[in-house]
């Protein structure tokens, strides 16, 4: 219990030091783990139950030479692709626009510097230091969430792709 109040005072104080943005890096990141364990959850656990029955379907047609029976093999595949490939467009972008919340926590975060600047001169480095570290946490911040995101984002398309060849392949074009 003490190490959860003290894992909490350290996030606590990081975002004291970074500022509000991080509350919305931390929104960010947080549906963006969620998203990515959805998925591989849904490769894992649900999709293959849904390939055997679309093969069983398949192998139970008489007719898979015609047109017709190319038709729905197609329809069947672009189902199940879709399904697939499902939210991984939402993950892209909250890999994508992490470090841009990051950035604009770095903005706002001169903002206060130039105003501090402003008000109190440019001859108390303390401040323009505290006000720059203030500024450029937001922005490690919102990389490390994009790194973070982008290993396994790239991980979890390369595995749909997989998925979809394998449906595609188990699935024979008389």
């Amino acid at each position: 219990m003490l190490y959860l109040i003290g894992l909490w005072e350290s996030v606590r104080d990081f975002i004291a030091a970074g500022g509000d943005v991080l509350y919305v890096v931390a929104i960010a990141l947080f549906l963006m783990w969620i998203l990515m364990v959805e998925r591989y959850w849904f490769l894992t656990s649900s999709f293959p139950a849904l390939q055997k029955r679309i093969v069983a379907n398949w192998e139970a047609r008489e007719d898979t030479k015609s047109w017709y029976a190319h038709k729905i093999r197609d329809t069947w595949i672009s189902q199940a692709s879709d399904k697939l490939s499902e939210r991984m467009l939402l993950i892209k972008t909250l890999v994508a626009i992490c470090p841009l919340i990051g950035l604009l926590g770095t903005v706002t975060g001169m903002i206060g510097v130039f105003e501090t600047m402003a008000t109190q001169g440019t001859g108390n480095p303390r401040l323009m230091a505290a006000g720059i570290s203030m500024a450029t946490i937001p922005t490690m911040a919102g990389m490390v969430a994009a790194l973070s995101g982008v290993f396994f984002s790239s991980r979890l398309e390369a595995r749909v792709k997989l998925l979809k060849e394998k449906l595609i392949d188990s699935l024979p074009h008389h």
